[in-house]
């Protein structure tokens, strides 16, 4: 949540910061603000413009002042402490205006400083635990003299979590950066120097970056930087290359970044397997798992730990790899994992699943498991995250980045992932060379087949159009297809604002038949399997209290037209994958409802993409 974006050079850091800001406001859309040091150091206060509400309002204002700089930083706001309005929003200042702070995470103990601030006579102006912080930095100032300095001591006495810029009139040839989870990385350039959230903000201006490690520091010139922990040791920095490129951050002629994400789904799954599917022999090369395969092999229990969409990717895990291998799995909201004391032994594998690879409650969850001696694995998007950096071994999903705040390609490319597992755990325990080549070409597939549903997209967005006033929705599966019913259920929710519930399917007797009406539309996933037939009983059961159906089933299928109103056909594939090509027509009702009810669907209420607090 929240992003950053800091600058030193020589340019004007206005533009440069305010197009960041916008290429991280998927973190959060709150409210946004920049800080600037004048270019003549004329003046004694930061230059400090904040809005509540979008970036293009800040830009607006911005504009009409005419604010310029060669050292500024810059923040979207993802609101935790105090409401999303103009005091609140960040930069936050000292009493005098010297020192600027923009803020990501948590300070935990906020409230103790607060009190102890307050004492000595500092006065407070916004709810939030970043002008606490702020106000911290400039009282150890004062004894210091030195801006470097009074951010470590402070960072010494923060609990929580931070990703935080500093900025100060008193130095204004440097820019400070640090963290402790939450995402920080500087980006290096010729005579000047970024700091960010995420490279995408940057990626215009530099594709050579460096990671920022827990509790490390960073003080940036335009010529040079240097790096050391809050402890006072100095680090050594390895500058990484950036992937990915402007193109793949843009819209490219889609109206949304969701649909354009979710067009790009054959090739990012492909790109997940690519290189990786060994389809002749039925067999799976995982070079980032080197290190744990034996470990892997031996593992007598499999925990899956996520959250929201990952969680459900994690779900269809637990079918995949009992199913294939035989392993008993189990699938942990991360959120929860760590708080129950959790039974874990070193016979234990834990894998992490993440989008960004940044998700707090997934990251603590990754360091319980470790520190109770299981082997931990990290299946993240984001190249140098910290699950990636944490974790023992891991799988990069090579899916790009996901701009749309409701998560496509990354659930598909996380099924990709999974399934390349499921398959090499299944062919080194069980499963004959014959079975393992006859799902890895199923795999080998997919790819077309999800193009073949994006094709026939528009039949899809004329049966949104008939339910798009509709106030519930009921999303029904059974098998590996219940974890897709409950995220069509989320995806619908999150960016419709329809209240929407995913249940398996025999469930629906025990509470939610209650519900259905002829105002109740229920989407059922009857595809053709081993329960086909205890579905289609199911369906009945709906169709009998006046439920209006719309299925997604197999080509071919000639009965579940009797009792759908609606059917979207899927092509057919090895039972197992069905999840993948079942969820894309879900991902595009959930869209085509939420554009026909006027929602902001790249950016719904009260989310943001990457949860990097508790």
């Amino acid at each position: 949540m929240c992003g950053i974006v800091g600058y030193i050079g020589s340019k004007n850091a206005t533009p440069i910061i305010l197009t960041g800001l916008k290429r991280l406001e998927y973190r959060g859309y709150d409210s946004a603000g920049i800080a600037l040091i004048n270019d003549t150091n004329a003046s004694t206060h930061a230059d400090i413009v904040k809005k509540a509400g979008r970036v293009s309002e800040l830009e607006k204002v911005v504009k009409a002042q005419q604010s310029r700089g060669s050292l500024g930083i810059g923040h979207t706001r993802w609101a935790t402490h105090g409401a999303p309005n103009d005091v609140n929003a960040h930069p936050h200042t000292d009493t005098d205006n010297t020192i600027a702070l923009v803020h990501n995470g948590i300070i935990e103990n906020y409230s103790a400083i607060k009190q102890r601030l307050q004492k000595q006579g500092y006065v407070f102006r916004s709810e939030t635990d970043t002008e606490v912080l702020t106000m911290f930095i400039h009282s150890l100032y004062q004894k210091t003299k030195d801006l470097t300095e009074a951010v470590r001591l402070a960072l010494c006495e923060v609990e929580g979590t931070f990703g935080i810029a500093v900025v100060s009139t008193l130095e204004p040839d440097k820019l400070i950066g640090a963290r402790r989870g939450s995402p920080l990385l500087v980006g290096i350039g010729e005579n000047e120097n970024f700091l960010a959230s995420d490279a995408s903000a940057i990626i215009q201006h530099t594709r050579h970056v460096i990671y920022l490690q827990e509790d490390e520091m960073v003080i940036l010139t335009k010529d040079g930087y240097s790096t050391k922990t809050i402890d006072n040791e100095t680090t050594d920095s390895i500058i990484h290359e950036v992937e990915f490129d402007l193109e793949s951050i843009e819209k490219g002629g889609f109206d949304h970044f969701m649909l354009k994400e979710i067009h790009e789904q054959p090739r990012t799954f492909k790109d997940c397997f690519r290189g990786r599917l060994l389809p002749n022999d039925g067999m799976v090369r995982l070079g980032g798992l080197t290190p744990v395969l034996d470990k892997l092999r031996r593992a007598k229990r499999i925990i899956f730990t996520a959250c929201g969409t990952s969680w459900h990717s994690a779900l269809v895990g637990e079918y995949m790899i009992e199913q294939l291998a035989g392993i008993p799995v189990e699938v942990e909201y991360a959120s929860e994992f760590r708080y129950r004391n959790p039974v874990i032994t070193p016979d234990d594998v834990v894998i992490a699943i993440s989008q960004s690879g940044e998700t707090a409650d997934t990251l603590a969850a990754i360091r319980e498991a470790r520190l109770k001696g299981a082997t931990a694995i990290g299946l993240v998007n984001v190249v140098g995250s910290s699950i990636a950096r944490e974790t023992d071994a891991g799988i990069y999903l090579h899916a790009g980045p996901e701009i749309g705040v409701a998560s496509t390609k990354a659930f598909t490319s996380q099924l990709a992932a999974i399934m390349l597992v499921a398959l090499y755990l299944g062919r080194t325990r069980r499963l004959s060379q014959r079975e393992g080549m006859e799902i890895a070409q199923a795999i080998e597939r997919i790819p077309e087949q999800i193009q073949y549903i994006l094709d026939r997209a528009e039949t899809i967005k004329k049966i949104a159009l008939e339910y798009a006033d509709s106030k519930n929705f009921l999303y029904l599966g059974r098998g590996s297809n219940f974890p897709v019913a409950l995220e069509g259920a989320l995806k619908l929710k999150e960016i419709s604002y329809i209240h929407a519930e995913g249940y398996p399917a025999a469930e629906m007797k025990h509470g939610p038949i209650a519900l259905i009406d002829e105002n109740m539309p229920v989407v059922c996933l009857a595809t053709q399997d081993e329960i086909y037939d205890k579905v289609l009983s199911n369906i009945q059961e709906v169709r009998a209290r006046n439920g209006r159906i719309i299925a997604i089933a197999n080509e071919g299928d000639s009965r579940i037209a009797e009792f759908a109103e609606h059917v979207i056909y899927i092509p057919n594939t090895h039972p197992m994958l069905t999840p993948v090509l079942s969820v894309i027509p879900l991902q595009l009702l959930a869209y085509y409802i939420a554009v026909e009810r006027g929602c902001n669907v790249d950016m719904p209420r009260n989310l943001a993409k990457s949860v990097t607090v508790e």
